[in-house]
């Protein structure tokens, strides 16, 4: 006979009561909270708990001794549901793990040896695949607690360096606060400009996630190597810092500093104009290098093409080399635009230029997009005239780095007056004049004839010159050719080659008048001579007729200036002094009879 503390029906109102309260108790309240029932249905109630509430009599049992005497096992700490010791070992007590460990962790190590934060190259997946091979049973759970205990941390890597730094870093970056805070009170517009990243229109993968079906992604290529025919957009943006608008112009051409003044006069034609009607000057604010750099002829002189058309004095501010974050359009609307752009793939022009215009802040940004078709060549080369008059006329630099800092006038400035004319310089030598030494008398040729030599060696001297600059190079000119001055000695040209060929046959002079002549050292003239010749012989070029040298050698200075005084030309031989016609000899007083006439002697004949 089974006694039973209650019936078998109503065991079932007893579990829907364990039911519901069960998610409300932790191990140790419910194993109480089940003594109690069983201890308040009295004999049996142990059995009939264990029943109905899915637990074994063992655990009714124990709640019933806990909530008669907490005592009788032990009073438990505060949080604990066992006592002290129970359950399995922790992996991180077995002895020797972590002594294994460390010798494992040493191998990988980074950081600094004073620092309390190290990290390591090793994965955790890895330490437990290679503590396994060596015996142990440590998971990447287990070896991720040690290494916490060791002052080990999960960290990627930090963009603090920043390299070598200007001394004149933060001046600038006060200097370019100072202009904006002027321009504004003034009310006149603030820009920051810059090139965003080139973008690949169509299939490519882009960082980010966005909402879509469950099992319907967007399908990219696997790859993000461009083909051929790919298409590449170039992004240059302009955002006005007083009024929080970004506009940016979408280009499908080359990214020149042509294309971006053309995005500028884009922005002011149908932006910048209309909010600022009566601006008379424009700050722009742009990074060092790439096509608005600092050091760029052609983004020059199209921003004084643009001051002109638009009638505004344009003052242009670069942040100095290395720091390009720090421009306003980086962190104001490029990396919103990113944000817009993110997990969906550019498949045209017209998809970025609408996900550009869809850029929007909580803070009132908003921007908007035009795309540019036109084609804008690359390897464009401003003159070195252009340069100077846009440095005399156009380009006013400031005091604090000009170089960095210029406003460029709507209109040129006044030419200013002739100066003295320049003198040969120190440690530089003086030249005659190529009209003076083209004389008949001093080449033997007529002057007409030695300019059509010197023009009809002007190719292949060319390229003789170019070739050997690509041997002495290894590839192929970045600049353009130096036609200027070196080292205090005159760079001589094709005309003055074929004069000191001419110099040399005609009149014998040596290689040191001759470079005086020409204003040349005697080595140059020595190179010259024998490359003009070889390029005659080489190029088949026939040499017009030629008056014969004269009998005499000349060989001083003062030989030649007799010889071209006696030839009717006034030459002034640098470095010397004209010397002054010798006197007439004075005649001698006439003696008593020495107008009468001698007699004739006559030689004695030899003798028979």
């Amino acid at each position: 006979m089974r006694y039973v503390a209650i019936a078998d029906g109503d065991e079932g109102v007893l579990a829907a009561k364990f039911a519901v309260m069960r998610p409300f108790l932790d191990e140790r309240g419910w194993r109480v909270y089940l003594g109690t029932e069983a201890r308040a249905l009295g004999y049996g109630g142990v059995a009939a708990v264990a029943r109905a509430a899915g637990v074994s009599a063992t655990t009714v049992a124990a709640g019933a001794a806990e909530a008669a005497d907490p005592a009788a096992l032990g009073v438990l700490a505060r949080g604990r549901s066992r006592r002290a010791g129970a359950g399995r070992p922790a992996a991180e007590d077995t002895p020797g793990l972590k002594q294994a460990l460390d010798a494992l962790l040493e191998e990988g190590k980074r950081g600094d040896p004073m620092s309390a934060v190290t990290w390591n190259i090793l994965s955790l997946r890895g330490i437990a695949r290679q503590m396994a091979a060596l015996g142990w049973n440590c998971s990447k759970d287990t070896a991720a607690r040690l290494m916490h205990q060791d002052g080990y941390s999960l960290r990627a890597m930090s963009k603090v360096l920043e390299g070598s730094q200007h001394e004149d870093r933060d001046a600038q970056f006060g200097y370019i606060n100072a202009r904006i805070e002027a321009y504004r009170a003034a009310g006149e517009p603030v820009i920051s400009v810059d090139g965003k990243k080139k973008e690949r229109l169509g299939a490519y993968h882009r960082q980010g996630r966005s909402w879509r079906p469950a099992g319907d992604p967007v399908q990219v290529r696997s790859h993000d190597f461009a083909d051929k025919d790919t298409v590449t957009i170039t992004p240059y943006g302009i955002y006005d810092i007083a009024a929080n608008r970004g506009f940016v112009c979408v280009g499908t051409s080359g990214d020149t500093a042509a294309f971006s003044v053309n995005a500028i006069a884009l922005w002011w034609q149908e932006e910048g104009s209309l909010r600022y009607p009566d601006a008379t000057r424009l700050l722009v604010t742009c990074d060092c290098g790439g096509s608005n750099s600092a050091r760029g002829r052609l983004w020059k002189d199209r921003l004084a093409w643009l001051a002109e058309q638009t009638g505004l004095e344009i003052e242009v501010c670069h942040f100095p080399p290395g720091t390009s974050k720090w421009n306003k359009i980086e962190h104001r609307l490029f990396c919103h635009i990113t944000r817009t752009w993110q997990a969906r793939p550019l498949m045209s022009t017209d998809d970025a230029v609408a996900g550009i215009a869809a850029t929007i802040t909580g803070n009132g940004l908003k921007c908007r997009a035009v795309r540019d078709d036109a084609v804008y060549p690359t390897g464009i080369q401003v003159s070195d005239d252009r340069m100077r008059y846009l440095r005399e006329r156009v380009i006013g630099r400031a005091a604090f780095h000009g170089e960095w800092n210029y406003a460029i006038a709507p209109a040129p400035r006044p030419a200013p007056g002739p100066g003295p004319e320049p003198g040969p310089g120190p440690g530089r030598p003086g030249r005659c004049p190529q009209d003076i030494l083209n004389h008949p008398a001093l080449t033997g040729m007529d002057p007409a004839d030695l300019r059509e030599l010197a023009a009809a060696l002007e190719i292949p001297f060319g390229a003789r010159r170019e070739q050997d600059s690509y041997l002495r190079r290894g590839g192929q000119r970045v600049r353009p050719a130096f036609t200027g001055t070196r080292h205090g000695k005159r760079k001589i040209d094709l005309l003055d080659h074929v004069l000191a060929l001419r110099l040399r046959d005609h009149l014998h002079l040596t290689t040191s008048l001759a470079g005086t002549l020409l204003g040349a050292d005697r080595s140059t003239i020595s190179h010259a001579t024998s490359l003009t010749r070889q390029l005659l012989d080489t190029a088949a070029i026939p040499l017009p007729p030629a008056a014969p040298p004269p009998g005499t050698r000349l060989r001083t200075p003062e030989d030649l200036h007799a010889y071209a005084t006696a030839a009717g030309i006034t030459l002034t031989i640098p470095g010397t002094s004209t010397p002054a016609p010798a006197p007439a000899p004075a005649p001698a007083p006439a003696q008593p009879g020495a107008n009468k006439r001698k007699p004739a002697t006559r030689p004695k004949h030899p003798t028979k």
